[in-house]
């Protein structure tokens, strides 16, 4: 048994994080169960990248735009960084920890040198690491604070922001990419 399955892990309220990321925060159904539901989108990614061909990878659905591997890799960067800040908080450390350019990331990545399934099994592996944090956080973490990118977030709203920042990018591969 983890700790956190211990407690209920109610959804986050609006001053948990900010008005941004409430577009994430808002995706996920009422109710949740977040650790199952971020154990469940791990094994519905791997579904939905096993039928994709390497080829699309490269694909852009316009000039300028991230190609499918960057928008995987994007998904493996940000919840690593959101992941570390739900780490810090946990920990009771208040330090303001400053905010990242995912469009300066993106092609510093390298990942168009990548083949797609790698980073599909990196976003994975990313995912695993996100739950085994979050499934052995003592019940008072997930309310815990801190500020990030200038805003206040709690623990339990980055899990929530996590799971619906896939939500959205999986909604954008599928409509703008066909993937």
């Amino acid at each position: 048994m983890t700790t956190a399955s211990l407690t209920t892990i109610g959804a986050p309220s609006p001053e948990e994080y900010s008005t941004y990321f409430g577009r994430y925060v808002t995706r996920l159904p009422a109710g949740v169960d977040i650790l199952d539901f971020l154990a469940r989108q791990r094994e519905e990614l791997l579904a939905r990248f096993r039928t994709v061909p390497e080829t699309r990878g490269a694909y852009r659905y316009e000039p300028g735009k991230w190609s499918v591997r960057q928008v995987v890799l994007h998904l493996s960067d940000t919840e690593r960084i959101l992941a570390y800040r739900a780490l810090r908080f946990a920990r009771g450390d208040a330090t303001p920890l400053p905010g990242f350019d995912e469009e300066a990331y993106a092609p510093a990545s390298g990942a168009d040198a990548v083949p797609l399934g790698e980073l599909v099994a990196e976003l994975a592996d990313v995912r695993v690491a996100t739950l085994d944090l979050f499934r052995h956080l003592p019940a008072e973490a997930w309310t815990r604070r801190g500020t990030a990118s200038d805003a206040p977030f709690s623990v339990r709203a980055l899990a929530w922001v996590i799971a619906g920042h896939q939500i959205h990018h999986l909604a954008v591969l599928s409509e703008r990419y066909g993937v």
